[in-house]
């Protein structure tokens, strides 16, 4: 792999090396390195782009890179990636994509992951976005993650999307089971004239089970956001969504929220706040010896963290 397409794992996976592990390395729409273990295999799909990673039961304390990265102007790609984590294994999954554009055609990555986590798994799921290049290509990404609980099982989902992509459309639809637990975490910032959407759409079948959907997002210059959330509880259970988002410069932010029960123990939970950096925590900032845009990225970043 060249510099570049090295600078792209190092942003989206954080690798610097060939991890420890099991790993699949894509690279401009082909397999670049892979490596499976005892309890990890990763096999190539035969009907269509992507790959099949399977997880052994009771597998514990291993991870799984499934970065990939783009450097090639023009390359549009679509990938399906399948998920199996047997019963009682608890994983950590790499996943992110990163393009780098130096020319004027469009470069694209869909990617399409589906997990399916057997009785009391637990999966820690990482996926980042990352943008660069100098050419006036648009860079687009337009994720969609399938989740699928079962009895017991939980995901923590971490998504983050804070440079360089002009158009992303991410989709995240989930199906949970009894005692079953869903946290994903998202942050995205845009600015220009980007534009970011997301989907989320949660079922919440099983009693004692939870679901927490947080999203912190800035917005600047003349981009636009769209969040949307919707929370069906079909049984005893918790849901809870949150949208916070910061709104500089002529940007635009919208959040659409949507609880539906259809059982009378299920306890749904929306809140939503969209608004400007308040003045006096700039003007405690610019005290300190700090100008307006240092104070601005200051707390950008600690909103970010």
């Amino acid at each position: 792999m060249d510099a570049i397409q090295q600078n792209l794992l190092e942003q989206v996976a954080g690798l610097h090396e060939i991890p420890a592990g099991a790993y699949n390395i894509r690279a401009n729409g082909q397999m670049a390195a892979r490596n499976t273990t005892a309890n990890i295999d990763i096999i190539t799909k035969e009907d269509k782009s992507g790959i099949d990673i399977r997880i052994r039961p009771g597998t514990k304390s291993e991870s799984v890179h499934i970065p990939v990265v783009l450097s090639q102007s023009g390359l549009k790609e679509s990938v399906y990636n399948d998920f199996f984590v047997g019963e009682d294994a608890d994983v950590t999954i790499i996943a992110g994509c990163g393009i780098h554009n130096g020319g004027s055609a469009a470069s694209e990555h869909s990617g399409i992951h589906r997990f399916f986590v057997d009785k009391n798994a637990k999966v820690r799921y990482v996926e980042k976005h990352y943008g660069a290049g100098d050419g006036n290509g648009e860079r687009i990404m337009n994720p969609t993650t399938e989740i699928h609980l079962a009895d017991g099982a939980s995901l923590e989902m971490e998504t983050v999307q804070i440079k360089g992509i002009d158009s992303t459309k991410r989709v995240t639809k989930a199906e949970i089971g009894e005692k079953a637990s869903l946290v994903i975490h998202e942050k995205i910032m845009t600015h220009g004239r980007q534009y970011a959407e997301t989907d989320f759409t949660v079922d919440v079948n099983g009693d004692d089970s939870s679901v927490n959907l947080i999203s912190r997002s800035v917005a600047k210059e003349q981009s636009r956001q769209l969040f949307k959330s919707k929370i069906v509880g079909n049984g005893k259970c918790q849901g809870h969504s949150e949208c916070d988002a910061i709104i500089m410069d002529g940007a635009s932010v919208s959040a659409i929220p949507e609880l539906t029960a259809n059982n009378i123990d299920a306890n749904l939970i929306h809140e939503a706040a969209i608004g400007k950096i308040a003045g006096e925590q700039l003007m405690k900032l610019m005290t300190l010896g700090l100008t307006e845009k240092e104070a601005e990225e200051q707390i950008v970043n600690g909103f970010l963290k």
